[in-house]
């Protein structure tokens, strides 16, 4: 008996997803709730349980297809015997062929007797270029005589003769300076993911339609560097985490978001909503393309509970295990491209957002404090804000108010 695996509910809105792979292969056991399929939607990759153990059978769509939700996409055997694929075309045993075994399309074998030619006429049709299956023998058992290749001769058109191909001119030598290229070309095409192409439709839906300028500050890490230092050892003794800097730049957005609300609102048709609460989104980076899941209330939040937050973020980014809800709304959002190496960058809105923060990497400048050239690890800052909500005054104010929280922490305790 033949249990149906249909796509499950991916979530509010989403009728559909892209069959990314098949982690069982028809005939393999298969326990009750164990995956044996990954499905790819607009935002994560989910996984298609078996609803009963037994065998897998017959896989109903290709990797890439396009499946909606309810939709059948495999078959499991309880009974233990495997379907073969759709299309599939046993093998022949030993000594059978096809046409014997009663495949439907097998190739049919007609008899075919070889001609056989004296040596005078086979040096005949040689010479001649002629084909001498085509020709009608009338000699003895309807061979053919040297009279039949030469009458078949005259009927067909004679052969150009080809004039002796040249012998190839000696290549030059290469000048000295000339690159050699050597090896093959190659090129690949890859369909893009279901999250690729949603990343690259929101992102490109974003520059359309918001009206995006950035403006950057550059803040000094010295103290957030020290104070890491100083409490780290008992900050994991106590919280079991490691104290991180985006915890700092998390509580500091959540701080200058209070002086400028419109950082943390967003455009709803004619109408401007302005979130009395702060969900960030952080930029994590999976390994199916960039996922963003939101730490829900982090301006409620204290510095061990966002640490221990974005960590699972990372682990279940990395493990392909964030859901849908995971994801889902954020008010403003927080993108580290530090961590890579990057030193500045304009990144894009994630809609219906209004403000991104983008944070790059750390590195020791020359920079003037107290009328003394010093050297400080500095990192610049770059909002992009959606200019039709935000002014560039409330931007500029929005990214001192946070210069102003890194370089002094204590700002961050004491709610300045």
């Amino acid at each position: 008996m033949a249990t149906d695996v249909t796509v499950p509910t991916l979530g509010e809105s989403i009728t559909e997803a892209t069959l990314g792979k098949w982690l069982k292969k028809p005939g393999d056991p298969v326990k009750a709730d164990e995956p044996v399929a990954s499905l790819e939607t607009d935002k994560v990759a989910v996984e298609v349980p078996s609803p009963v153990a037994g065998t897998m059978g017959e896989q109903v769509v290709s990797e890439g297809a396009t499946v909606l939700v309810g939709a059948v996409i495999a078959r499991i055997d309880s009974n233990g015997a495997a379907k073969p694929a759709a299309g599939a075309v046993n093998p022949p045993g030993p000594g059978e062929t096809p046409a014997a075994r009663g495949d439907e399309h097998a190739p049919t074998e007609e008899p075919h007797e070889p001609l056989t030619l004296s040596p005078a006429v086979r040096r005949l049709v040689l010479e001649l270029g002629v084909d001498p299956s085509q020709i009608k023998g009338t000699g003895k058992d309807g061979r053919l005589t040297k009279d039949d290749v030469l009458a078949a001769a005259k009927q067909s058109p004679a052969p150009e003769a080809k004039a002796p191909a040249p012998a190839p001119a000696a290549a030059p030598a290469p000048p000295a300076a000339q690159i050699q290229v050597t090896g093959e070309r190659h090129e690949e095409r890859v369909q893009m993911t279901r999250l690729r192409q949603t990343v690259a439709k929101r992102l490109k839906e974003a520059q359309n339609t918001a009206a995006m300028l950035t403006t950057f500050n550059d803040v000094d890490m010295s103290a957030v560097i020290e104070a890491r230092a100083r409490y780290k050892d008992l900050f994991e003794k106590k919280h079991g985490i490691k104290l991180g800097f985006m915890g700092f730049f998390v509580k500091a957005a959540c701080l200058a978001a209070r002086d400028i609300p419109a950082v943390n609102a967003s455009i709803q048709g004619e109408e401007i909503v302005y979130h009395h609460y702060v969900d960030v989104s952080i930029a994590v980076s999976a390994p199916n393309g960039l996922v963003v899941p939101v730490i829900r209330n982090a301006d409620a939040l204290s510095f061990a509970d966002i640490e221990k937050t974005i960590a699972d973020f990372g682990r279940r980014a990395r493990d392909g295990t964030l859901t849908l809800e995971d994801m889902k709304g954020g008010t403003f959002t927080i993108s580290n491209g530090g961590i890579f190496g990057s030193m500045l960058s304009t990144p894009i809105i994630n809609p219906p957002q209004s403000a991104v923060l983008g944070m790059h990497r750390i590195e020791e400048r020359p920079v003037v404090k107290d009328g003394q050239i010093v050297a400080r690890p500095m990192m610049y800052l770059a909002l992009s804000y959606d200019h039709r909500l935000i002014d560039g005054r409330e931007a500029v104010t929005f990214l001192v108010r946070m210069k102003e929280a890194i370089e002094d922490p204590t700002r961050l305790l004491i709610d300045l």
